[in-house]
């Protein structure tokens, strides 16, 4: 039997089980909410949605792969844009492009449509220095973490800040070789 063709990002989350989007949203804001009222410091709120989103990332991926059909990407570009198109829409509902790349193609841009994180959020004041949908950016890391890409993912633009979109950028610090608990020629 021939391998299973990838699966568009619009297919997975057609057939994926979904929760309610609106108590997606408030429990994700519950926990925001949660961690500043237990840590206080606004950056320290960041680091600790940046590792939450890890440890979601490094457990994620095996659900991707095994539920998107998706090969082996042939490089950091391929890797961006399956990221864009195909995990967001199947994890978030949601499409992102991929923009700004640099000339050696290890760094780019990931800017969202639509995040559903934000739905009936508004920083205070006092959270100024939030970056709300952290858990975002560990989550890229995290799973990249496991296909052997060392990642920093930072946020670049954020509408909860008053910028026009939500951008993160995805930049590529070295890719790990593979390697095997064995040798086959022995």
């Amino acid at each position: 039997m021939p391998p299973a063709a990838p699966r568009s990002g619009d297919a997975i989350f057609a057939s994926v089980e979904r929760v309610n989007a609106e108590l997606f949203t408030l429990t994700y804001g519950a926990i925001v909410r949660q961690l500043l009222t237990d840590l206080e410091e606004v950056e320290e709120v960041n680091k600790q949605l940046d590792q939450m989103g890890y440890n979601i990332g490094i457990r994620l991926i095996d659900e991707f792969l095994a539920k998107s059909n998706v090969s082996r990407c042939v490089d950091f570009k391929e890797t961006a844009e399956v990221i864009a198109k195909v995990g967001f829409k199947m994890f978030l509902g949601v499409t992102a492009s991929v923009t700004n790349w640099d000339a050696d193609g290890t760094c780019c841009s990931i800017v969202l449509d639509d995040n559903p994180l934000v739905d009936f959020v508004e920083l205070p004041d006092t959270c100024q220095g939030l970056y709300y949908c952290n858990i975002l950016s560990g989550v890229i890391r995290g799973a990249l973490e496991m296909v052997s890409m060392k990642t920093e993912v930072t946020w670049i633009r954020d509408m909860l800040r008053g910028d026009d979109a939500y951008e993160l950028q995805v930049k590529l610090l070295n890719q790990v070789p593979e390697e095997y608990p064995y040798k086959d020629d022995e």
